[in-house]
């Protein structure tokens, strides 16, 4: 009655549990996932439970025969059927002893004997949480310990495995495509408006953080010094004369519109054509005289400009305001969108081609990674050691996690459904005990009898 009684209020508290599950799916404890997989028997773990009922029988089969021999052997030796009758007596009735002993063992693992709760019975419901703790304590001990993970890797060695299946072409192929295929992959996730955004924000906060000026002026004040200037200016002054060249009506009809409405006609046609050809000797003196005044003015300003980019507290601070006016238009943010819109469009492109320039490069260096990790012994040492290195900073700082994700899971198993889970999968062997304790019983109380017998004789 007693066993009868506690099984149906466990069947109460799990449909309670499981009503309270059911209710508000936002609001079911993470385990109850656990729980209902541990409560669902597979086809696998039927067949296991219907080879446990047949042993269950089998062993409960060969004590009912021990215990039919030992009465009917009591029964002949009562009735003076000769000694033999009290031997085979003896050794039935310590089959009896022990295959009772073991039936009690093995119940007590699972559930009370009879229903009685007898202390320390029961023990893998009851102790279902204690079990948990003690299993994640020695996985932690033994598994996550520093040494043992870098004894176990270092015999692995997986510098010269790596090293040696990169350098097989095949493989190299195979990487690089899987390589390729995550970076597509990463690249279409990514919206192009967060990415911008994150871009411009970086560009702008760097640049906002950083003087330019005095980079500027130090940048300017070498490239007047070594002369690199000089070609510039050979360029715009070659341009300014061949423009003003093929455009001399526009630079007389813009002198002419300049006039006052007073002056002749004849006259303001004079003073075009010598303002032309001022403009024009100007240009051709300066494009042909490395040596003008002009050019050496221009030297003159330049170094004066870097030096007051570097020194000179106003133009630096002109400079910073009109670097932050720059990077506010909306222009250069659109640059920014722009340069990341081509940059993405060419990874892809350059990604999903084969033969192109970047998965060539990456194919080639595999192959030379690896072959360098399959041959060179510093390099795999020091793979390894980046192996061992990182798996010990997971294992050591992430242990605790670790052990208690085996903790959790165990204590959030219903006590029931993983009692009848691991019964199934454990309790075949386990019957086996019960006949090996009948027939070492039936041995052993064959062995004592006769030799006391023997003794007493």
């Amino acid at each position: 009655m007693c066993g009868i009684t506690e099984r149906v209020e466990r069947m109460e508290r799990t449909k309670a549990a499981e009503k309270g599950a059911g209710v508000g799916g936002q609001h079911a404890r993470p385990g109850v996932a656990v729980n209902r997989a541990m409560a669902t028997f597979s086809p696998a773990d039927e067949e296991k439970q219907r080879g446990v009922r047949r042993m269950k029988l089998t062993a409960t089969g060969l004590l009912v025969f021990v215990a039919l021999v030992y009465v009917l052997s009591t029964w002949a030796h009562n009735s003076g059927a000769g000694t033999w009758a009290a031997y085979v007596a003896a050794a039935s009735e310590a089959g009896m002893v022990g295959a009772l002993a073991d039936w009690f063992a093995v119940t007590a693992l699972f559930r009370h004997p009879l229903g009685i709760p007898i202390p320390h019975t029961a023990i893998i419901p009851t102790k279902k949480d204690q079990l948990g703790v003690s299993l994640g304590e020695f996985v932690g001990e033994n598994f996550l310990s520093e040494d043992v993970v870098r004894q176990r890797l270092r015999a692995v060695g997986i510098g010269s495995r790596l090293g040696a299946w990169l350098a097989v072409p095949e493989h190299a192929d195979r990487v690089t495509a899987e390589l390729s295929t995550a970076l597509r992959g990463a690249l279409t996730v990514l919206r192009d408006s967060d990415v911008q955004a994150v871009v411009g924000e970086a560009i702008t906060r760097r640049a906002n953080a950083q003087e330019i000026g005095p980079g500027i002026g130090k940048m300017l004040d070498k490239v007047v010094a070594d002369g690199g200037h000089k070609r510039v200016v050979d360029l715009v002054v070659t341009r300014a004369h061949d423009w003003l060249v093929l455009h001399r009506d526009e630079v007389m009809d813009a002198v002419e519109g300049g006039a006052p409405g007073w002056t002749p006609k004849f006259v303001d046609r004079k003073v075009g054509e010598r303002v032309y050809r001022e403009l024009l000797r100007f240009a051709t003196e300066m494009r042909d005289m490395p040596g003008h005044p002009a050019r050496s003015a221009l030297d003159r300003f330049l170094t004066d400009f870097a030096t007051d980019l570097q020194s000179d507290t106003d133009t630096r601070a002109r400079v910073e305001r009109l670097k932050g006016e720059v990077l506010g238009r909306g222009e250069v943010q659109d640059l920014i969108a722009s340069a990341w819109t081509a940059v993405r469009s060419m990874i892809v492109s350059a990604a999903e081609d084969e033969r192109s320039e970047l998965r060539l490069r990456v194919r080639a260096s595999l192959l030379s990674l690896g072959s360098r990790m399959a041959g060179e012994r510093k390099v795999q040492d020091k793979v390894d050691q980046w192996v061992e290195d990182a798996a010990v900073y997971v294992v050591t700082t992430y242990r605790k996690e670790i052990t208690s994700l085996i903790t959790d899971t165990v204590a959030s198993w219903d006590a029931e459904h993983t009692t009848k889970k691991i019964e199934a999968n454990i309790g075949r062997d386990l019957q086996f005990i019960r006949i090996n304790g009948t027939v070492v019983g039936s041995l052993a109380g064959l062995l004592i009898y006769t030799v006391s017998h023997a003794l007493g004789a």
